[in-house]
């Protein structure tokens, strides 16, 4: 089935600029809302239903993590995007991807800069995040040290390359900084759980921007009933766990609802009793904390 046509044609080949020197924009897309629709009714044929019984089939389908009507949507991208953060966007294995090929071509002659404000610290309770930022003055150092070295490491990539160096070993100094460009195609499906983690507020910054943008800027004009209900259901839901189903019970029966920090940890799931540190049990208390069934 046909695109949504109107929004295909408004998006197909915008660059949208990320990061200093990257972008996303859209190829191609196939389908619609009304492509998961009629997956999902499959004796259906086109226009049987009305818009408000496509929006509630298609939010319960996801309410209830029926997938398969989703991948018969897809979307291709073209991204430009330093290594260091295609690393991570390539362990999202279920898409298909063809990469700018530094064997075959001189590498690209760019690289990501951190201006001296942005440079950020190793987050103290998360040994993969980051939390605040380096003082102004030292990120100048940091800014103008990285510049220095770019600058020395791509004179050293292409003094081996004019020198006769194979490519494919030319290469290998390159720092993780520089851009790389790739084809990438996914089906909705699979698309909203890259989504889901990497537009999350976990998620490294320089990910969660590309993906915020291909959510927002791209998913969302594409498959507005079907990026509404991945927001309420994927992205902005919160899973409970039964051990956590478990303790706000045992606390609203003790009648501890609002909870403080102290009853919490006196009265939450037994097998976190006794923990000195306990990322389940700070996780649990978070969720209290936004469901407003805590004061802290």
């Amino acid at each position: 089935m046909a695109a949504n046509t109107e929004a295909l044609e408004a998006l197909r080949w915008k660059k949208f600029p990320l990061l200093n020197d990257g972008f996303v924009c859209l190829v191609d897309a196939m389908g619609s809302d009304d492509s998961v629709v009629q997956a999902a009714r499959v004796s259906y044929g086109v226009g049987t239903k009305s818009v408000s019984d496509d929006r509630t089939l298609i939010r319960y389908l996801l309410r209830h993590r029926h997938t398969t009507p989703f991948e018969m949507a897809e979307v291709k991208l073209l991204v430009r995007v330093p290594m260091d953060v295609w690393r991570q966007w390539i362990r999202h294995r279920t898409a298909s991807v063809n990469e700018y090929s530094t064997r075959y071509s001189v590498a690209i002659d760019s690289a990501t800069t951190t201006p001296a404000d942005a440079w950020r610290t190793q987050a103290s309770s998360n040994r993969q995040g980051s939390e605040g930022f380096v003082d102004p003055e030292i990120g100048a150092e940091l800014s103008a040290s990285e510049n220095a070295f770019l600058s020395s490491a791509r004179a050293l990539y292409e003094k081996r390359v004019d020198l006769g160096v194979a490519r494919e070993q030319a290469r290998k100094d390159l720092p993780l900084s520089t851009y790389t460009q790739a084809y990438w195609k996914c089906d909705l499906h699979n698309l909203f759980h890259f989504l889901a983690l990497r537009m999350e507020k976990h998620a490294q910054l320089e990910i969660r921007e590309y993906a915020t943008v291909i959510g927002e800027e791209i998913i969302r004009p594409l498959f507005p009933i079907s990026y509404a209900a991945f927001k309420d259901y994927q992205f902005g839901a919160m899973t409970l766990s039964t051990l956590e189903q478990e303790t706000i019970a045992k606390l609203a029966a003790a009648g501890k609802i609002p909870v403080s920090k102290k009853e919490f940890m006196q009265l939450g799931h037994e097998s976190w009793q006794g923990l000195a540190r306990c990322r389940e049990r700070d996780e649990a208390w978070e969720k209290l904390v936004s469901l407003g069934l805590a004061r802290e």
